[in-house]
């Protein structure tokens, strides 16, 4: 049967609003009914090879002006397809037995000839990759809902999924209210212990006792690490780094583990990146430079928690560890930056260099500016002490010596 689809810009239905935020769609028949309706958002991470055997990692968003052709429907499956940029798509095979309905298969196409998404390619064709979706099985007439965020990852794409309302199969022209919410969603639960009847003879605590304060275990200084990116084996290093990392997810803090570490990256012009791969998560660092000053421009973290709670967190607009080029960027103190709402991460020790680096050593740092303040404070406070103190002395010779004088004309 032929289907079309179409864009809304908005839905009457409340449960809607909650998720008005993402890429918004729906797909319908050709009474003009809906059979399927999409609110999500999307993040891409990709890597490619660029000249010189090295590669590059980009991150983009879902945009917001996608069509949706290729999309179908019928009885037994449905198929959700985003098509946008040049030769880029994005789609979501959906089936049901009549009763519950699964996503199978998402597949991501994306053209590595746009090079503005993926300068500097060397690579022109389109690749694809494929994964399949955490989702669990969902009753017909049903949305199913997650503001959690879910990274899926296949070979060189981590595709990052948040703030998804999907229902598949849609009757009656009309989007449900019933939602099923994904596990990450669910409140944890608490087991309350039974209350005791007052008539046995369990002891009574005294009331005027308070409980012991709960406290919360404090992590130790993380270790620090050493790492480094070679363009090939028999050169020197073009980026290093020498830091400790602990970060705070979605309320739980994880010092970053330097044993065991595998370090990867790249070194280009205007652009370097360093990869920490860790038994527990991934840190890429992206670097940039404007011929004067580079900074850290971009981070994105993926892992899990020792709970196994996945977290996905990036953030491409950064202006962090500004410092000269040809120089070193170096911070002794610890310092926390808010990276994301769900993301803070804390720094020890750290010193870097992503560009300009000779012979493998660190150039001359510049010291963050919280060094820079209590190094210039210190001195400024002693000559300020010494200068009251010099008035203070002169002071007191200036009264010494005016009731002196006065006491020598009294006695002529």
């Amino acid at each position: 049967m032929y289907r079309y689809a179409s864009v809304v810009c908005c839905l009457c239905f409340a449960i809607a609003f909650q998720l008005s935020h993402g890429t918004s769609v729906t797909v319908k028949d050709k009474d003009n009914n809906t059979c399927l309706f999409a609110n999500l958002m999307i993040n891409f991470t990709v890597s490619y090879e660029v000249a010189g055997n090295e590669s590059a990692t980009v991150t983009f968003g879902l945009p917001d002006d996608v069509t949706t052709n290729g999309s179908t429907c019928d009885n037994t499956s449905s198929t959700l397809k985003l098509n946008f940029g040049k030769g880029f798509s994005w789609s979501v095979n959906f089936t049901t037995n009549g009763k519950l309905y699964k996503a199978d298969t998402i597949t991501f196409t994306y053209n590595l000839n746009d090079t503005t998404v993926f300068p500097n390619s060397v690579v022109n064709d389109t690749a694809t990759v494929t994964a399949k979706p955490q989702i669990p099985d969902i009753d017909i007439d049903t949305c199913y809902s997650c503001n959690s965020k879910e990274t899926l990852e296949a070979d060189v794409v981590n595709q990052t999924l948040w703030k998804v309302l999907i229902q598949a199969f849609v009757s009656n022209d009309s989007i449900s209210e019933n939602i099923t919410s994904c596990a990450a969603d669910l409140p944890n639960t608490t087991t309350v212990a039974p209350i005791t009847n007052a008539t046995t003879s369990t002891p009574v605590t005294n009331s005027s006792t308070a409980p012991p304060p709960t406290t919360t275990p404090t992590l130790p200084t993380p270790t620090a690490g050493k790492y480094s990116i070679k363009p090939d084996e028999n050169s020197t290093a073009c980026l290093i780094a020498n830091f400790g990392l602990r970060i705070n997810v979605k309320k739980i803090e994880m010092n970053f583990e330097p044993n065991g570490t595998t370090v990867s990256g790249s070194c280009g012009v205007n652009s370097s990146q360093l990869v920490l791969t860790s038994s527990s998560m991934t840190i890429t660092l992206t670097f940039a430079n404007d011929t004067k000053k580079f900074h850290l421009h971009a981070l994105n973290i993926t892992g899990k928690t020792s709970s196994g709670v996945e977290f996905s967190e990036v953030n491409t607009n950064l202006s962090l560890w500004e410092a000269a080029v040809g120089s070193s960027y170096m911070c002794n103190k610890e310092q926390n930056y808010t990276i994301t709402s769900q993301l803070t991460l804390y720094t020890f020790d750290l010193q870097v260099q992503p560009f300009g680096v000779k012979k493998g050593v660190f150039s001359t740092a510049e010291d963050c500016q919280p060094d820079d303040v209590d190094s210039f404070i210190v001195p400024v406070a002693v000559g300020v002490s010494l200068l009251v103190l010099i008035l203070i002395v002169l002071l007191a010779y200036f009264i010494v010596r005016k009731r002196n004088m006065g006491s020598t004309y009294e006695s002529l």
